[in-house]
């Protein structure tokens, strides 16, 4: 493996992403101290991940791909468990995990068995689980997958508040819309090296133009064809659409309309076309992002 170096701002919600075997679950148990690092160095939180482990621990939330939840418990025991382990004394503890439940929309379940929670339920309790003690670093890995929309949306809004009050978000996932909505940064690695990494508008941005596509009445597509040229970058007309690459966005939308409104034209329809989180995933790497993974190490990571 070539090795990774990457840091993570305090603050920020990085979404980390690599397709099967890249070194994104072996990256994030090096970075919680579940596994020892073979080489290379990593911080986080301003502690050494080897050296100073148990404060890395005090310092951070984790809400790994499988919970270890104890179906038996229910989910107001296992938050007071949690916050014991932690070193809460009690009556703190019940106050935060009261507190915690509610957040995550689970106070008429805390009394019930956690095997009876749905899947998004057992997310959510996993999620204020690893919020207990009010970590400054949250790391989520793979935290919606196989969860209905709703349940995604759910777990979505949670982070975004989490991040909103302070909390910098390490997050690993196999939904790049779930990257794109959430993540201030995006990292790529692909065969054990950084592939891409940057803003997700900037990463769209680099593998080429919005595009225009436009219908024209009948009878007014060579026109329109030859005014949509005055503005970008013509593109082969598909199935009667006309389209156009636009070096500036959305700002050349409105002239382009105002142009072919002068011109007499009926537009049937108009649709700006973005790239996507899926095609720089597949320019970087060669291929789609899919599946859970085993993974090898990194080499150097700084998460603050």
């Amino acid at each position: 493996m070539a090795g990774i170096d990457l840091e993570v701002s305090e603050g920020e919600i990085y979404a980390f992403l690599g397709p099967n075997g890249a070194g994104k679950t072996t990256t994030v148990r090096m970075l919680v101290t579940l596994l020892r690092p073979t080489g290379g160095s990593a911080r986080v939180a301003g502690f050494d991940v080897v050296r100073e482990a148990p404060d890395v621990r005090r310092a951070i939330g984790v809400a790994l791909q499988e919970a270890a939840l104890d179906p038996l418990m229910t989910g107001r025991e296992l938050m007071l468990l949690q916050a014991t382990l932690h070193g809460i004394p009690g009556p703190e503890g019940q106050r935060r995990g009261d507190a915690l439940l509610e957040r995550v929309g689970l106070a008429q379940a805390a009394d019930r068995r956690v095997g009876t929670y749905s899947g998004g339920m057992r997310r959510r309790l996993d999620l204020a689980t690893a919020l207990v003690h009010d970590p400054k670093v949250l790391f989520l890995d793979e935290p919606t997958t196989g969860l209905d929309p709703v349940s995604r949306i759910a777990i979505w809004d949670e982070v975004r508040r989490l991040n909103d009050e302070g909390t910098t978000v390490f997050l690993t996932t196999q939904y790049l819309e779930e990257a794109d909505q959430l993540a201030d940064l995006v990292g790529i690695i692909d065969e054990g090296k950084m592939a891409a990494e940057g803003t997700p508008a900037l990463l769209k941005s680099q593998i080429g133009w919005s595009h225009l596509e436009v219908v024209i009445a009948e009878g007014g597509s060579e026109q329109a064809g030859q005014i949509l040229a005055r503005f970008g970058e013509p593109m082969p007309a598909r199935d009667g659409i006309l389209m156009v690459g636009l070096p500036n966005g959305a700002s050349d939308v409105a002239p382009i309309v105002r142009a072919l409104d002068d011109a007499g034209l009926c537009v049937e329809s108009l649709n700006l076309v973005q790239p996507t989180l899926d095609d720089v995933f597949v320019e970087k790497t060669g291929r789609h992002l899919e599946g859970a993974e085993e993974e090898q190490p990194a080499e150097q990571v700084v998460v603050p």
